[in-house]
């Protein structure tokens, strides 16, 4: 879980680094501290709770994320009672994720967003915003016009697109890609502004 967590992260351009024990994460915060924190109740070497009461008794103050199998209620509040921030149980939608890993850095100040140009991705809300315009995309439409954003005006390969933007192992068709390429330069075509999607034959889309 944890080295799929940290894969799908970074794929949506967080900067993401995973630790197995509670024992680690202490010993990793005295070198560095994150914008934010993704902690499991159930570690192999203690509660995550205690965990999160440690780091605030160290006065880190980098909101948590309680991502764990314990869904009832006495456990939610106890984890908002040891310093969480927010709480989200297994099994998860893993746009969920993003969006609420999003969002609690939006609260520190972390927002994050991808901008290219004119052109600015919000990961939290999935949209994407250009000349005081707003557009609504799904998290796969997000996906591949956050790769295609990072590299303005480079051609991006076909095949990296659909690995950014489906889970490991789906069976995509050429013609999936270029149906969904297609609804995102409707969105786009909306926002004043905004750089276009350009396909590159024989290799892929490039945005400019």
């Amino acid at each position: 879980m944890r080295s799929l967590l940290v894969r799908g992260l970074r794929e949506e351009d967080y900067a993401v680094d995973g630790v197995g024990t509670g024992a680690q994460l202490l010993e990793w915060v005295t070198r560095t501290v994150p914008d934010a924190f993704i902690i499991d109740i159930g570690l192999p070497d203690a509660d995550g709770r205690d965990v999160v009461q440690a780091l605030r008794g160290h006065g880190i103050k980098a909101p948590v994320l309680f991502l764990t199998a314990r869904s009832a209620l006495p456990d939610r509040l106890s984890g908002f009672s040891a310093g969480g921030d927010d709480y989200l149980t297994k099994p998860f939608d893993f746009a969920e994720l993003v969006a609420r890993v999003g969002a609690l850095l939006k609260r520190v100040g972390h927002d994050d967003g991808i901008v290219a140009g004119s052109l600015r991705l919000d990961p939290a809300a999935h949209a994407v915003e250009c000349g005081g315009a707003t557009a609504d995309l799904t998290p796969t439409e997000f996906r591949l016009l956050a790769v295609l954003a990072a590299a303005p005006g480079e051609a991006v390969r076909r095949r990296r697109l659909v690995q950014a933007a489906w889970p490991h192992g789906a069976i995509v068709h050429d013609n999936t890609l270029d149906v969904y390429v297609a609804r995102l330069r409707r969105k786009l075509t909306g926002l004043p502004g905004a750089p276009r999607i350009h396909t590159v034959h024989g290799v892929g889309y490039s945005l400019r």
